[in-house]
């Protein structure tokens, strides 16, 4: 097990994994490029990857840009094994290693990803685009939860 910064060549695994999930899939998988991927992880922000046996099977991007979490992503494989928590765990420190900018994601209601979330200490506040449930995290909440 491996994780590690996203480079562009793990792009292609990414899409895989990205593709894969269940829930809040993209209704066309061409909306999401493989250039889109290449400039959060090198032009807006960062991203990581998890890998097991040499493949990704979850990955993360935050985009210091717009301050939100542009995806985070396991493969339903790999469910409930802590993949999620640590990708989530390391963005957010470096993110706020960045910036103390409140950082936001916006998540489908009634999923998984909604309970993660909330677990995390993400507080919702309102919806954004297409009904999602808009979330912060603050700098504060984030630097207090990590003593």
């Amino acid at each position: 097990m491996n994780l590690r910064e996203a480079r562009v060549s793990d792009i292609p695994q990414m899409q895989v994994v990205r593709n894969a999930v269940k829930e809040n899939p993209l209704s066309d998988p061409g909306l999401v490029t493989d250039q889109d991927c290449e400039d959060f992880i090198i032009k807006r922000g960062k991203g990581w990857v998890f890998e097991i046996n040499n493949n990704i099977v979850g990955f993360s991007i935050v985009d210091l840009a717009e301050h939100n979490i542009w995806a985070l992503f396991v493969h339903p494989e790999y469910d409930k094994r802590g993949i999620g928590k640590q990708l989530h765990d390391i963005m957010l420190d470096w993110y706020f290693n960045q910036t103390a900018h409140t950082v936001w994601l916006g998540t489908a209601p009634g999923t998984r990803a909604e309970r993660f979330y909330r677990k995390a200490g993400w507080k919702e506040i309102g919806t954004h685009g297409k009904g999602e449930i808009k979330f912060e995290m603050p700098f504060e909440k984030w630097k207090d939860s990590a003593v």
